[in-house]
């Protein structure tokens, strides 16, 4: 059995880059200082300025093991405007089934929301690469434990909402098998340095855990 890109990259390093509200004149300088951090799983939400031109603005700069596409993905549609955009990567902060058969369809990778066992099954039926349990916020160390009772390791777990580096160690003993970062990694107005700089902490406290 081949190993796909995804299950590569998510192997290497299993932190999705967040980067909502990002310009298209700015994303490449973040992306590539992103890049160099060690980071190949990027997102531009689809409610950031002009998203799909960033996306195409990554799909050209970045290297080829690079793994970027949209977040907010909210239908199929959404979904094929990525893909021509150059994206395969669709993430969602729900567990609506018809996206990820799409997705999985165009052949892209897909990592749908979810808060209860039932939606990540679902999700997983439906050809999920792996589950964003969103927002990470309600779903605590101690839920992201009894869920891993029922769901698999197979199927990889990455709370989604306020992470830190200091709050990754308490999800990954819990069951968690990687994170999305957002406006700890970055925010709008942040300096593709400041991005970088705070790549580096993320990817040091992974490495210790």
């Amino acid at each position: 059995m081949t190993t796909s890109l995804f299950d590569r990259v998510f192997a290497e390093l299993p932190l999705v880059a967040i980067l909502r509200g990002v310009r298209p004149d700015e994303v490449e300088a973040i992306a590539l200082g992103l890049y160099e951090e060690g980071f190949r799983l990027i997102e531009v939400p689809m409610n950031s300025p002009q998203a799909l031109d960033s996306i195409a603005r990554l799909s050209r700069c970045l290297p080829a093991d690079a793994l970027l596409g949209a977040g907010t993905v909210l239908s199929p549609a959404a979904a094929r405007q990525v893909r021509d955009a150059g994206g395969r990567l669709i993430v969602m902060p729900h567990a609506d089934t018809a996206v990820v058969r799409a997705a999985k369809a165009d052949g892209m990778f897909c990592v749908p929301g979810a808060v209860t066992p039932t939606e990540a099954f679902a999700c997983a039926d439906a050809g999920a690469d792996a589950v964003k349990l969103f927002p990470a916020e309600l779903i605590t160390p101690q839920i992201v434990k009894a869920m891993r009772a029922v769901i698999p390791l197979s199927l990889p777990l990455l709370p989604v909402g306020g992470v830190t580096p200091q709050t990754m160690a308490p999800y990954v003993q819990a069951g968690a098998s990687g994170f999305g970062l957002g406006s700890a990694l970055y925010a709008p107005g942040y300096s593709a340095a400041a991005v970088a700089e705070r790549a580096r902490a993320f990817v040091q406290a992974w490495r210790a855990l």
